[in-house]
């Protein structure tokens, strides 16, 4: 806690006072967590593919029987209503946070439940556990989502550099070479994202 600003351990002191933040088991998250995640996808900035209550289902029972999984849930104290979750794979040495979701209502109103979760995520895996590290992920291509600049700004996360390889298939390649001198002047967002990606390619960044 001493490691974060005055500012914000009062924002994660203010979360933990609202919620109540705990790892859960499989079945508890296949109870809650579709509702959360149905309606945080609903409020991207960029369209995406909307997950059926069965594909939810069987992501959560094959994360369960792959045995490195954790879920997390975050509890209103008040009525205990789940809020926010977070799907994380561990290995040896380190834990990836491959999934938080929340429910936009709960992210405007002033009580932080991401602030709580993260918080107590990063002491039960960098204190308790001692992992060397954790991390969130590559960043989006669809620039959806600011978690990463986020992390960096409250929780000290750093970037960590890695070199982009893609393979395409050949017709894939040549529209690549064809609209990328004119990547800047293209609107359709899922066209955009692959041009993105493919500029970090060839910038090597």
């Amino acid at each position: 806690m001493e490691e974060l600003s005055s500012k914000m351990r009062n924002q994660v002191k203010k979360s933990l006072k609202t919620y109540d933040v705990c790892r859960v088991s499989a079945n508890e998250m296949l109870r809650v967590g579709f509702p959360i995640f149905q309606v945080a996808v609903e409020n991207y900035k960029v369209k995406a593919t909307r997950i059926t209550m069965d594909a939810f289902e069987t992501r959560i029972q094959q994360s369960e029987k792959a045995g490195n999984v954790d879920f997390w849930c975050v509890y209103t104290k008040e009525t205990h209503k789940a809020v926010a979750l977070a799907i994380n794979t561990l290995h040896k040495d380190c834990c990836e946070y491959n999934t938080m979701k929340a429910d936009p209502s709960y992210l405007r109103n002033s009580t932080y439940p991401y602030y709580g979760l993260i918080y107590e995520m990063n002491c039960y895996y960098l204190q308790e556990l001692g992992f060397k590290y954790v991390s969130d992920g590559a960043r989006s291509i669809t620039e959806h989502s600011n978690i990463q600049s986020f992390l960096i700004d409250k929780f000290h996360f750093r970037k960590a550099y890695c070199q982009l390889q893609i393979v395409y298939q050949w017709w894939m390649k040549i529209a690549i070479n064809i609209l990328f001198p004119f990547r800047k002047m293209i609107s359709v967002q899922s066209v955009k994202a692959i041009l993105n990606m493919e500029a970090m390619r060839r910038n090597k960044y």
